[in-house]
């Protein structure tokens, strides 16, 4: 630590400081000691820190898994977020298993970690009760689970689907397909979106046509999306529109419907959901919603490195804890080539 502080011109109590996840350390010195730190190959010694302060300065990340684009990118911004606090992250893909995420709640290395960040995706509301009473802070993701013993940071997933699906009606689509249905999900992500979805054709007077629903039960993974679209256009329904319920889906439908000789967006315009990187290099660049990914791991983090230096939510001299919080994140549709382009616009 010393080297660090010499090689940053800092003090040895600021580098404590900073890598402890103090915050009022001015930016550029942050800065300029994790570029220190970078440059000298300096690693904590966990062990050390929690025996001194009883904080390890490491948070756990649990998401399904990093192959799918979106938790990859969300992954890479709770780092970022963490690092700017002087945070380190551990992360555990639970593999869209109930074993993987109950093991990512009782795992042993939970005692050197100070928080954990968790997106489940097979436990369920029937589960809430394993989240009361946890002896460390947690910071729940998604819409699997909702209990009012924990934070919670959310997307509006409804108000996202229902938005994708008004922008496609707007363009004068009447057919539209949705990829993404999940046949054995009584809640999460792709229950909501659909309801957005459905909330949106029925208010403008269409009925819901069964050909339509292109079901994805091995994922949400671009295969799956080249195979539910072939499965709708096997249906022999009249498709002018799709709204898939996230990016990877919407490219592997747009694969399908390219190879079937349909124009997009001239025959079929799609949207998918996320706004990951490849949404902007498909062809054509995916029109796709925006659901405040990076604002969800900013929250999350800000909500952890509280947590964490308060006891867990009491705030500081008053010996009662904050209450939890639900935080839902903004979002916006982002149109790009793969929708008509608005009247008017360029």
């Amino acid at each position: 630590m010393a080297d660090v502080a010499r090689r940053a011109g800092v003090s040895v109590k600021t580098v404590s400081n900073v890598l402890s996840g103090y915050p009022y350390i001015r930016p550029t010195t942050r800065e300029r000691v994790l570029a220190a730190v970078d440059e000298l190959g300096y690693e904590i010694n966990v062990t050390a820190r929690i025996f001194r302060s009883g904080r390890s300065g490491v948070i756990g990340l649990a998401v399904p898994e990093l192959g799918q684009p979106y938790f990859g990118e969300l992954a890479d911004e709770i780092l970022a977020a963490a690092r700017r606090h002087g945070l380190h992250v551990l992360i555990e893909p639970t593999g869209f298993t109930r074993e993987g995420e109950l093991a990512a709640l009782r795992e042993p290395r939970r005692g050197l970690m100070d928080g954990l960040i968790f997106s489940p995706a097979a436990l369920d509301q029937g589960d809430a009760h394993l989240l009361d009473d946890l002896d460390y802070p947690l910071v729940l993701l998604g819409e699997q689970i909702f209990s009012p013993s924990v934070d919670h940071v959310t997307m509006r997933n409804i108000d996202g689907a229902r938005a994708a699906t008004e922008l496609l009606l707007d363009a004068g689509r009447r057919r539209i397909a949705v990829v993404g249905m999940l046949h054995a999900e009584t809640a999460g992500s792709a229950s909501l979106r659909y309801q957005g979805y459905r909330q949106a054709i029925e208010a403008r007077g269409i009925e819901v046509d069964t050909r339509l629903l292109g079901w994805a039960d091995d994922g949400w993974h671009r295969a799956n999306g080249a195979r539910a679209m072939a499965a709708v256009l096997d249906s022999a329904a009249d498709v002018d529109g799709v709204v898939a319920f996230n990016d990877a889906l919407a490219i592997g439908a747009m694969f399908e419907l390219q190879v079937r000789g349909r124009s997009i967006p001239g025959d079929v315009a799609v949207v998918g959901f996320d706004d990951i990187e490849d949404a902007r290099y498909s062809v054509p660049a995916l029109t796709t919603v925006d659901p405040g990914r990076r604002e969800i791991a900013e929250v999350a983090v800000e909500i952890i490195r509280r947590r964490v230096g308060d006891g867990r939510g009491a705030p500081e001299g008053d010996g009662q804890r904050e209450a939890p919080v639900l935080y839902l994140a903004g979002m916006r549709v982002v149109e790009r080539e793969s929708t008509p382009p608005r009247t008017g616009s360029r």
